[in-house]
């Protein structure tokens, strides 16, 4: 009989709207883990999570997803999946919402990261290990290098370079992960809309001659555990239909959901991804 020190710690997911709050689910049962689900309403689909232990609360319901967290066993918490960030006036907290908000302090009218940092700090108070989805799908965390068929030309290079010169000065004031650049021209920028709509910006803003690129960095300074910059099939095709050539992305810091669904729509549409170092940027 295992000692109860050596057992796997139990994984509590607060999980988002997608896919791949699931996914870490079925990749922690896979290794042992118990897993319950705490399903955020507006934004994870019932449908997905019905086959996984789990209860649907809104977000403000603070009191009781800590309390059906611990009532559970969770130890470890991964909060998976994008969620709209809402006005303090849709929030509606509870009574320990309230407190909570009052202990997160000014970082809740602060920027995505800030935020997300002070709610980790309070988690991590209240006695849970946030650990990043990384840590549970490794394989999920896009590699270094050119993974398409096609690779970056020199122009592209060239794009890729100032895109993420202004991706970092977007992260640096806790704006957004990412920007489209053509030409050396930014023609959208990432802010609270998100990346599929910044796409559909740039398709419109496009001009004559070679495509632009798609620039996500992960913020400087920014906790890994939370908010990943994501790449999935939909971003590939929107890119495509914007009229890109390719998407560049922080490499060990970006998720790619359903690589292979990635890596296909991204061949055949003549495009490249390229996982890269931003600390190899010129």
């Amino acid at each position: 009989m295992k000692n109860p020190a050596e057992m796997p710690r139990k994984l509590g997911i607060i999980a988002g709207s997608g896919l791949l709050p699931v996914k870490v689910a079925a990749a922690a049962r896979a290794a042992g883990r118990g897993i319950f689900i705490i399903g955020l309403e507006g934004f994870a689909d019932p449908a997905v999570l019905a086959p996984w232990p789990h209860e649907m609360r809104r977000l403000g319901a603070a009191s009781r997803i800590i309390a059906a967290l611990r009532e559970n066993g969770c130890q470890d918490l991964v909060m998976i999946g994008p969620v709209r960030r809402p006005s303090l006036l849709d929030l509606r907290p509870d009574a320990e919402g309230a407190k909570l908000l009052a202990r997160v302090g000014r970082a809740a009218f602060a920027g995505d990261d800030g935020l997300l940092a002070a709610v980790i700090r309070v988690l991590t108070e209240e006695g849970f290990r946030v650990i990043g989805m990384q840590d549970i799908m490794r394989e999920a965390v896009a590699p270094s290098g050119v993974l398409t068929r096609v690779a970056p030309d020199a122009q592209a290079m060239t794009d890729i370079n100032r895109g993420a010169h202004v991706a970092r000065l977007l992260g640096s004031a806790d704006v957004g992960q990412g920007c489209v650049v053509q030409q050396g021209l930014v023609l959208a920028v990432e802010a609270i809309e998100g990346t599929d709509a910044m796409l559909a910006r740039a398709g419109a803003l496009r001009r004559d001659g070679v495509g632009g690129v798609l620039v996500k960095l992960v913020k400087p300074g920014q906790d890994k555990r939370a908010d990943l910059p994501t790449i999935g099939p939909d971003t590939v095709r929107n890119a495509a239909a914007a009229g890109l050539r390719g998407l560049a992305f922080e490499a060990n810091a970006t998720i790619l959901a359903e690589r292979e669904a990635c890596l296909a729509a991204a061949d055949a549409a003549g495009l490249f991804l390229l996982g890269l170092d931003p600390e190899t940027l010129s």
